[in-house]
């Protein structure tokens, strides 16, 4: 592959420095001293084309759609007691309650000391990746989270609850778009 077609792939690799190039605020200088060690992007010998590298990603940015966000309609709520569990698909803590959130050998239940942030209306895998980017800034520690349908659901320890609603309602309103 080209240098060019090199820079691409690695500016793809890393969806901070896409996103930073989509909204215009990226140091195309720093950027390619920064990828030409992070993404090997030199000859081999710890030489890079810094310049050439920079102006890869100029060019690529003028391909790129402007970043850009939109608004989610969805109710946020919060729900205390809740805990993760192994589940074996069956009666996973003694209730008749179903599980709020089930993947793989784990469900998040009616029964524990976690509290579940639980979003209902227009969700999906881009807006879950929102909030939980945003709580991950936001130091809040995720338990468990899942997307399906209309609901969103993120569980969390339950002195963050409250932190998790508002970060969770503030993601729901600027969900990056990919632009087209």
């Amino acid at each position: 592959m080209s240098l060019a077609a090199d820079t691409r792939e690695a500016a793809r690799a890393r969806p901070f420095v896409l996103d930073a190039l989509r909204a215009g605020v990226l140091n195309h200088s720093a950027a390619a001293a920064w990828l030409a060690d992070e993404a090997d992007l030199g000859d081999g010998n710890g030489d890079a084309d810094t310049d050439a590298i920079a102006t890869a990603l100029r060019r690529f940015r003028e391909e790129l759609p402007d970043y850009g966000t939109a608004e989610r309609a969805a109710s946020v709520s919060m729900r205390s007691g809740v805990g993760v569990v192994d589940d074996d698909g069956g009666d996973v803590d003694g209730s008749d309650a179903d599980p709020l959130l089930r993947v793989g050998g784990a469900a998040v239940t009616p029964a524990g000391r976690d509290t579940a942030i639980l979003a209902t209306g227009a969700v999906d895998a881009a807006a879950l990746a929102a909030v939980l980017r945003r709580l991950a800034v936001a130091d809040v520690v995720v338990e468990a989270a899942g997307v399906a349908g209309e609901t969103l659901v993120v569980v969390v320890g339950r002195r963050d609850g409250a932190t998790a609603v508002r970060v969770a309602e503030a993601a729901l309103a600027a969900v990056p778009t990919d632009g087209e």
